[in-house]
């Protein structure tokens, strides 16, 4: 593994780190904010995360090359709402979708193709990931400032397995 790619490997390491922090943040707020279905949500969240990290992690391993770790920035653990949650939840995906993307067309262009496999996994995994956040954020915004579909969100938030 060359040196360019190793280092973007290890800021998408960083990245998905920081991701599972800022989604136990959010789900730290919808806890307090009584909202334990979505705080639920965004704790398997955070640990589908750190399960990205760790696959890259073993990914770098398994090439040769070296996990740098880095410090993460402290998450916000304040929102004004649910839908404020949500709305920087879908903002937060497509941040990561674009990293992937730059470390995808960096593998091209590295001609690094065993890295190629593993990216393109996380590419489909964020069509998933922003296809659930903006379901939700749909929910959200339907939902406006009514208590009991925000009650009955919640509920189905916290279903998810």
């Amino acid at each position: 593994m060359n040196k360019a790619m190793e280092a973007a490997l290890n800021e998408q390491i960083k990245l998905e780190l920081s991701s599972a922090y800022t989604y136990l943040g959010m789900a730290a707020y919808c806890e307090s904010a009584s909202f334990p279905g979505m705080a639920h949500w965004l704790e398997l969240q955070a640990k589908e995360e750190l399960e990205h990290a760790m696959k890259i992690y073993g990914h770098v391993n398994d090439r040769g090359g070296r996990v740098a770790l880095q410090a993460i920035p402290e998450p916000v653990c304040d929102y004004a709402s649910p839908l404020a949650v949500f709305e920087t939840v879908l903002a937060h995906e497509q941040k990561v979708t674009a990293s992937i993307h730059k470390l995808y067309a960096l593998a091209v262009e590295e001609k690094d193709y065993a890295s190629l496999p593993l990216l393109q996994w996380f590419i489909e995994e964020q069509v998933e990931e922003e296809k659930s956040a903006d379901e939700i954020l749909q929910k959200l915004r339907m939902a406006g400032e009514s208590k009991s579909a925000l009650l009955f969100l919640d509920s189905q938030l916290g279903r998810r397995e």
